[in-house]
């Protein structure tokens, strides 16, 4: 594999990007979302409301599934696991360079 650009490094299979300020914007960014995928597949079972009482409508499972995303989101990058991604993919990357 060549070098992609200026910034990154090829270096067998794996990339080895500079770490810089737009790079690690681009990382914690990164990480917010992958905190908030995973939120989302914590909070799709915690919110699993059923009850036989109360039939079901049509558009109920879309609206629900549009509160979990929000949900998931509001909660990206405050909850930890993103902190905790952020900062051991950057040591990791520090250490490799």
């Amino acid at each position: 594999m060549s070098s992609i650009d200026s910034s990154v490094i090829t270096i067998g299979r794996y990339n080895k990007i500079d770490i810089n300020k737009s790079n690690l914007q681009k990382l914690k960014t990164s990480c917010d979302n992958f905190e908030s995928e995973l939120l989302k597949h914590f909070l799709k079972d915690a919110l699993k409301e059923d009850n036989s009482l109360y039939p079901k409508s049509a558009g109920e499972n879309i609206y629900k599934s549009m509160q979990t995303e929000q949900y998931a989101k509001s909660l990206s990058g405050e909850f930890g696991y993103s902190k905790l991604l952020f900062n051991y993919l950057k040591e990791k990357q520090h250490l490799n360079s």
